[in-house]
């Protein structure tokens, strides 16, 4: 029984760090995915609408 508890919480913590990895992968490709298309377009940066002034600020990254 302790072994089936143990490979329990060693499947839970593989299953939590697969997810966090999957995560952090899907951000880093977004970044660069921007970062391409600023590039393509000779963009300096990217746009994004302050909802409360209504300006256009920089977004940061």
């Amino acid at each position: 029984m302790p072994q089936l508890l143990f490979f329990a919480a060693v499947g839970a913590l593989a299953w939590y760090g697969y997810k966090s990895l999957v995560k952090s992968a899907d951000r880093v490709h977004e970044k660069v995915r921007t970062q391409s298309r600023e590039r393509q377009t000779g963009a300096a940066g990217t746009l994004v609408k302050d909802p409360n002034t209504g300006e256009y600020r920089l977004r940061k990254d």
